[in-house]
């Protein structure tokens, strides 16, 4: 079933198979591909494409660097109730996404908790609009980035933790008699361990962001809308524009399976490229 399905849609993209040929429908080669990448849907294909890459590049880089630190932080010297601090961030990663991403939705709405804390204690003097049709594009980007990382720093914490843990500590107190600082014992042993452990998952988060439809589409919807793109807003992802294409007015499934098509071809390069430069696949 799942053989069919795939070719049925790889099928789709060389077809005129949309609402206006849903009965009747022909081979028209790589039409579809040429309207993508070179068409009416190349002046959305491409800005969207970008913000996708700075998306993944973002929210991947930022959950892993600030996971990291608050590992470091809690498994620092001094630090007290460290099983209570754990505890509290899991309880984040515990709760289902989706819940936790309606829930931020309408903590940032227009009328929301935040917007109404920030008037109360005098920060603001009218409400931000940060995720809908009216917000600025760069400020629903920021948003969707921070909450992202909200959602995913428990994820990087946890891990960086089991490798902090297992650390060889006779290197760490060698350097430390001969005079290495903290930051240098981070910038020469500890952070390039965590990077070889961790290169294979980064690789692999990289990815799930490139498809990461549930922060976009329960948090912003794609909005704010623009009105320069067909079928997609600012902060939609090509994943949640295929969507769009597929379930909106338009519905044109030959270019959604071209999206499909792209995104794939994406994903597998950017895995194989990145992989085979890391060190774990250098010295496996």
């Amino acid at each position: 079933i799942r053989l069919y399905g795939l070719v049925f849609m790889i099928s789709m993209a060389f077809t005129n198979y949309d609402r206006q040929h849903s009965v009747g429908f022909s081979w028209t080669g790589f039409q579809a591909f040429g309207n993508v990448l070179s068409g009416d849907l190349a002046g959305t294909f491409f800005p969207v494409l970008g913000w996708t890459l700075i998306w993944a590049v973002a929210a991947t880089a930022t959950t892993f660097f600030f996971g990291v630190l608050l590992a470091l932080l809690i498994e620092s010297k001094g630090i007290k109730h460290k099983n209570l601090w754990r505890t509290i961030f899991v309880i984040v990663y515990a709760v289902p996404q989706f819940v936790s991403l309606l829930m931020m939705a309408q903590f940032l709405d227009y009328q929301g908790p935040l917007n109404t804390l920030l008037m109360n204690w005098g920060w603001i003097s009218h409400p931000i609009h940060f995720i809908d049709n009216q917000a600025s594009p760069l400020v629903a980007r920021i948003t969707v980035i921070v909450v992202n990382m909200w959602i995913g720093i428990p994820v990087s914490m946890l891990t960086s933790t089991a490798i902090i843990q297992n650390l060889p500590q006779d290197q760490i107190e060698a350097a430390r008699i001969d005079g290495a600082s903290p930051v240098q014992i981070f910038n020469h042993i500890t952070f390039p361990q965590i990077l070889f452990v961790m290169s294979p998952a980064l690789i692999q988060q990289f990815i799930g962001n490139i498809n990461n439809f549930n922060v976009i589409y329960l948090l912003t919807g794609g909005a704010p809308m623009n009105n320069n793109y067909n079928g997609a807003g600012s902060t939609d992802l090509l994943v949640t524009w295929l969507y769009n294409l597929t379930f909106g007015q338009e519905q044109r499934y030959n270019a959604s399976a071209v999206l499909g098509i792209l995104i794939f071809i994406i994903s597998a390069t950017f895995s194989l490229i990145a992989y085979r430069h890391t060190n774990a696949y250098k010295e496996g």
